[in-house]
């Protein structure tokens, strides 16, 4: 019988990788910035993309920090349930402060 938290683990990695793929293409372009509560407070276009990529195909299993920023519904069962952040340190990521790391 197959580790269920192995086959968790599986399922982070493939989908980390594709949003590191999504982040790393947005390096090479034009930013789309917006406001959120305040002026310090920014979300992307790559983080609303990224976040629509992962929940898109299980949304029942994510709740997405910029979903819940726009105030769309998120239901927190007893199921297990990932909350993410497409981009933490979006301000960074709008200043092009990042480190090139290797997966």
């Amino acid at each position: 019988m197959a580790d269920p938290w192995q086959k968790c683990m599986d399922y982070a990695v493939t989908l980390a990788r594709q949003a590191g793929e999504m982040v790393r293409d947005a390096l090479k372009t034009e930013m789309n910035v917006l406001l959120k509560s305040s002026l310090v407070d920014l979300v992307t276009a790559t983080d609303q993309k990224v976040e629509k990529n992962l929940t898109e195909s299980r949304k029942e299993d994510f709740i997405g920090e910029e979903s819940v920023a726009a105030r769309e519904k998120s239901v927190l069962t007893d199921n297990p349930t990932w909350i993410i952040d497409p981009i933490d340190g979006t301000t960074n990521f709008v200043h092009r402060y990042v480190l090139n790391i290797l997966i």
